[in-house]
């Protein structure tokens, strides 16, 4: 990994507006709790998964079909050290044609080699977006906690 932060991507049949819809229903992929809106522009939303994880987060950015980017406003992980390492950092998907299929590209700028929950985040990460995005997306398969 670089020091941009953790990085994925996948691709899939469905198109880019199909892509754009379901990652802005976090609902459908996020396991925890979720409060606020997650698909309008400027809008904030927390997410909280039982004591371990609480942030919230800002969408800076929401261009249909193409891209979307979520501040962390704040954050609170309970299992390391430094309980605000996300406070600061973007989540960002980046939706584009490619060989004639739709990838989404996912990366958690600012989630470092060097933060202590950089191990257990980006697995969680890949769970998270390899996994149920990805069913979401081409099966319209809700997750509703992947960590149990």
């Amino acid at each position: 990994m670089n020091d941009q932060g953790f990085t994925t991507s996948f691709s899939v049949a469905q198109t880019p507006e199909e892509v754009f819809k379901a990652i802005n229903n976090v609902r459908g992929w996020w396991s925890g709790e979720i409060d606020g809106d997650t698909g309008k522009l400027g809008a904030e939303f927390t997410y909280r998964y039982k004591d371990f994880h609480r942030t919230k987060q800002k969408i800076t950015e929401l261009s249909p079909g193409k891209r979307v980017v979520w501040r962390v406003l704040d954050s609170n992980l309970s299992f390391v050290k430094e309980k605000s390492e996300w406070t600061g950092t973007d989540i960002v998907f980046e939706i584009s044609k490619k060989d004639g299929k739709t990838e989404v590209r996912f990366t958690h700028v600012g989630l470092v080699p060097r933060f202590q929950c950089y191990g257990d985040c980006s697995g969680a990460w890949g769970t998270l977006v390899n996994e149920n995005l990805r069913k979401l997306i081409t099966m319209g398969r809700v997750q509703s906690d992947p960590f149990e």
